[in-house]
This record gives structure tokens, sequence and C-alpha cells, in this order.
């Protein structure tokens, strides 16, 4: 039961954290000056940590999402299942969200 709140917290996220994207697509057509605006503002302590909580709610709410279509499908009904699924969609969220951070570092996206 909290998952699936937790999931439409997410979905509430992401909307959010679609502004940022859009203000960050907005500033890279417009030119260097905005755009350095939001690499400053992305770069600081509280950009990368609304970043990293962006991240994890695009994992955690697709992973969701890939649970509820396993249901809709008429699987993963049972107790222990229902547990599997619910665990795996937690600990997959945060897991994909530390990939993907340690493979942008590895890149050059952390500089």
């Amino acid at each position: 039961m909290v998952l699936s709140i937790v999931h439409r917290a997410t979905g509430i996220a992401l909307y959010v954290g679609t502004l940022l994207l859009a203000w960050w697509l907005i500033a890279a057509a417009s030119g260097p000056a905005a755009y350095s605006h939001v690499q400053a503002f992305t770069g600081s302590i509280i950009g990368r940590l609304i970043v990293f909580g962006y991240t994890w709610a695009l994992m955690h709410h697709m992973l969701s999402g890939i649970r509820h279509f396993v249901w809709d499908l008429g699987y993963g009904f049972k107790a222990n299942e229902r547990e599997a699924l619910t665990w795996g969609a937690l600990i997959g969220g945060i897991a994909l969200t530390v990939l993907i951070w340690i493979i942008a570092y590895a890149i050059g996206g952390g500089r």
C-alpha cells in the first residue's frame, strides 16, 4: 500500500522535474548565457540533489509501472509475489539511480 502511494508521489515529482528539464532545454536553445544559469543551478548541491531525486523518481516510477503491468497481465497476486515485486521496484529504483549516476560521473558528466 505504501509503495502505491510512493508511485503516485513520484508521478507528481516527475511533473516538477520535467519543468526543470524544459528549463534546461529552453536555456540550451537560448544561448550560452541562459545555459550557464541552468548549469550553475544544477551544478550546485541543491541542484544535484533535485536532479538525483528526479532520476530516482523516474526509475522508481518506471519499475512500479512494470509491476502494475505484470498485475494487468494477471500475474503476481500471491502474497510472496507481491512482496517480491514491491521490493524489486524499491531496491531496483535505488540501484538503477546509483548506477546511472556512477556512469554519468565516469563519462565526465559530474564535472
